[in-house]
């Protein structure tokens, strides 16, 4: 039998004495994991919240650095003194390294070997290793429930300055009146389209807290923080930030009725109905441009159609190597014969384009994979009453994921955090899901 089939059966019960009584540390939760899952919660804080932007002094620490090495060393040292393998055998890992692989071997072929090296080291691999480090270290569901929450409460700042700039007519120059963008927040959501992007992404895991958080309390704040990341998406006037929201709440109601929850249901249509005739000026206007290219007065939509063509013509002129990572700016201002220094704004082209169709091919592949292994998850765990929390989260990840896969039409982000997040929870929930399986399995001794 498959590991994709098979990976969430129960190992053998432990040898007596591997495991102390109830309450006792689990035999993966050693003080150097525990080290290197904190050492993880805090480089995502730092990735979302990019304090060093309000504090330069931090800038001299480098503590997303510091944050990152504590936990990839405890990590190697926790896995070296247990005897367990420092990259585990993951589909979805197996998948990021021939991709990376395939990435490398592109490099001497690329139209600007020195620009492919630079982002690959500046940006790819620490998403990469992002990636790798919550597949290997959020293992159990507490740990998951804990990185759900660092994630959906780290959207409160971004959205909240959302709203505040938004109120205080903090907008940036577009050329047109009648178009009044935000600007974004900070670091990674400095612009507004990766902004709404980014609340998009962790609207589903906020609102699977809605369902799973353990107090009333816990749900409250949940709600809240999906109550004001909706407004803050669309105050972003952003085209793709809008239809992904649109694939979000389309999707949280085939969840709700799969969950047999109608009153949720009913009261996100309802929002949905109320919060029509409260959008802001010139928000439809905008959006009507998304089928109505021409009446874009911006002229990005008309700018981005045209470069989807240019691209297609780029990716049939170099369909196995592509021309290096990064340089579909370059290779595009080659096909065009002018240059615009602009990038495709949509990733799967930019794989395409980059890395040639192995490239996008290997993408995809590791995309429908994160998929699948929480769609796995939600089956498993769904006929079981006990682990109904982990078949929310995997719900929850899907709906991150197809949310993923809508932006990713519209944003140039292929090498970039936002979808190694998503892909490492979707190994995350298969992790906490083998080990509550494991867990169940194994005999308890006394201590």
């Amino acid at each position: 039998m498959s590991a994709d089939i098979a990976w969430w059966r129960p190992q053998p019960a432990a040898p007596v004495g591997t495991m102390g009584a109830v309450g006792q540390a689990s035999p993966r939760e050693g003080e150097s994991s525990r080290i290197a899952f904190g050492a993880l919660v805090a480089f995502t804080v730092i990735l979302l919240l990019a304090p060093q932007s309000f504090l330069p002094v931090l800038k001299v620490f480098r503590i997303a650095l510091v944050a990152a090495t504590i936990a990839i060393l405890g990590h190697i040292f926790d896995a070296t003194i247990r005897h367990r393998p420092i990259v585990p055998a993951i589909p979805e890992i197996g998948i990021t390294l021939t991709l990376l692989a395939w990435t490398v071997l592109t490099i001497p072929f690329s139209y600007w070997p020195g620009g492919s090296v630079a982002l690959l080291t500046d940006s790819y691999l620490k998403a990469i290793v992002f990636f790798w480090l919550i597949g290997t270290l959020v293992t159990t569901e507490a740990r998951l429930r804990t990185f759900a929450w660092t994630l959906a409460l780290c959207s409160v700042p971004l959205a909240a300055m959302a709203v505040q700039h938004y109120l205080a007519g903090d907008f940036l120059f577009t050329g047109v009146a009648t178009v009044k963008r935000i600007s974004g927040y900070y670091g990674l959501t400095g612009n507004p389209n990766d902004l709404a992007l980014t609340l998009n992404l962790i609207i589903p895991i906020a609102g699977a807290l809605v369902f799973v958080a353990r107090s009333a309390l816990g749900r409250l704040a949940a709600l809240a923080i999906v109550a004001i990341a909706i407004p803050a998406v669309i105050i972003t006037f952003s085209r793709a930030g809008f239809l992904t929201l649109g694939a979000i709440v389309l999707l949280s109601l085939i969840f709700m009725a799969k969950r047999h929850a109608p009153k949720a249901a009913a009261a996100v249509v309802i929002g949905a109905l109320v919060a029509m005739p409260m959008m802001p000026a010139g928000y439809l206007e905008r959006l009507s441009t998304i089928t109505d290219i021409e009446a874009d007065k911006t002229g990005s939509a008309q700018g981005r159609w045209q470069d989807f063509q240019v691209a297609g013509t780029v990716i049939a002129a170099n369909p196995i190597l592509g021309v290096g990572m990064g340089q579909d700016i370059l290779a595009l201002n080659e096909a065009r014969g002018r240059e615009t220094w602009r990038s495709v704004h949509n990733a799967y082209l930019e794989y395409a384009v980059d890395l040639g169709l192995p490239g996008i091919g290997l993408f995809l592949w590791l995309l429908i994979a994160s998929f699948r292994s929480a769609r796995a998850v939600e089956r498993r765990t769904a006929r079981q009453p006990a682990l109904q929390d982990l078949t929310i989260f995997a719900s929850g990840v899907q709906i991150a994921l197809a949310a993923f896969a809508v932006a990713a039409f519209f944003h140039p982000i292929a090498y970039q955090f936002y979808f190694f997040c998503v892909a490492g929870l979707a190994v995350a929930v298969k992790n906490a899901c083998r080990e509550r399986v494991r867990t169940n399995a194994t005999v308890v001794t006394p201590s």
